[in-house]
């Protein structure tokens, strides 16, 4: 595996479970020796100066590494204090990261109180007590609800805005299309894929087009509109009303059947266009869908 993140951006490294990410991850932030090659961060080696990288990288694991016992104040000057801060220093930075992520209400609480979503934003918070120029960041919205995700996003890339260079392990597309700049696609320890969101997504084919009618009895017209847009061609169930076509072109395409339905007086209650998922990505990479790698990797973990 061979990549380069630039400074300054977002490199995102996606892939099933078992793929490796954690792994490179742990590697590059010296918590594992790797068995061959080198790895440099802003120009140390993960190896030969491990000390010297400590101080210049964040980390925020898959888990939210807090103590529970204390309040989110209290972890976090807690965390100044190991990075040889003095106390009102600790103090400061605390006040700062906790009006930052939006936990200042909650900064006197016990973090055993706080919410997924308040964990996790504590946890990156955590990481970036010594102001590091570079954050690895591994699967940091796992189990959040939406509105937690997207809070969390916006945080990520206001960092990223300040000038943090971060390196992001997701098994999301969506999270990948929203925070990266680049996108390395893993398996079995390789890399498969790289490229932006859009290439990647080129990769997966068309996108789908869905219609729903109002009126069933019109299925056999809107399948003649569709055939007659330029779409491929179109699946669905009479029984439903429910009509499902590929298309090359997304919004264009989307025009022109919107105008042929209108011409055929075709009316429908929903119209919806559908990016390739992540899923769509790996299948398209690798023959087999990130879930059955992933089951596949937890079947090779027991032999």
């Amino acid at each position: 595996m061979s990549l380069e993140v630039e400074k300054g951006t977002v490199l995102g490294l996606l892939g099933p479970n078992g793929a490796g990410k954690t792994t490179l991850v742990r590697i590059l932030t010296t918590l594992l020796m790797p068995d061959a090659g080198r790895a440099t961060v802003m120009g140390y080696d993960v190896v030969k100066q491990a000390a010297e990288l400590r101080s210049v990288i964040g980390l925020a694991g898959q888990s939210a590494a807090v103590d529970d016992y204390l309040t989110g104040r209290e972890n976090l000057e807690m965390v100044g204090r190991l990075y040889r801060m003095g106390r009102r220093e600790s103090r400061k930075r605390a006040a700062e990261l906790l009006e930052q992520f939006s936990l200042t209400e909650a900064g006197d609480r016990r973090t055993s109180t706080y919410s997924g979503g308040m964990r996790r934003r504590l946890d990156l918070s955590l990481s970036l007590v010594a102001k590091p120029p570079t954050l690895f960041l591994d699967e940091p919205t796992t189990g959040l609800d939406p509105r937690s995700r997207i809070d969390l996003w916006n945080v990520i890339r206001g960092l990223v805005d300040d000038g943090a260079t971060v390196l992001l392990t997701t098994q999301y597309m969506e999270e990948a299309d929203r925070l990266a700049d680049n996108i390395v696609v893993i398996d079995l320890g390789g890399i498969i894929a790289q490229g932006t969101a859009a290439e990647l997504k080129a990769t997966a084919g068309n996108e789908n087009l869905t219609i729903q009618l109002v009126h069933r009895s019109q299925f056999s017209e809107a399948v003649e509109a569709l055939e007659r847009s330029g779409c491929g061609r179109p699946q669905g169930e009479p029984e439903t009303g429910r009509i499902t076509v590929m298309v090359s072109d997304g919004s264009a395409a989307l025009g022109r059947v919107v105008r042929e339905f209108d011409t055929a007086s075709i009316q429908f209650s929903d119209l919806s266009l559908k990016e390739p998922t992540l899923d769509d990505v790996f299948l398209a990479l690798t023959g087999r869908t990130a879930e059955i790698a992933e089951a596949e990797s937890q079947v090779d973990a027991q032999v």
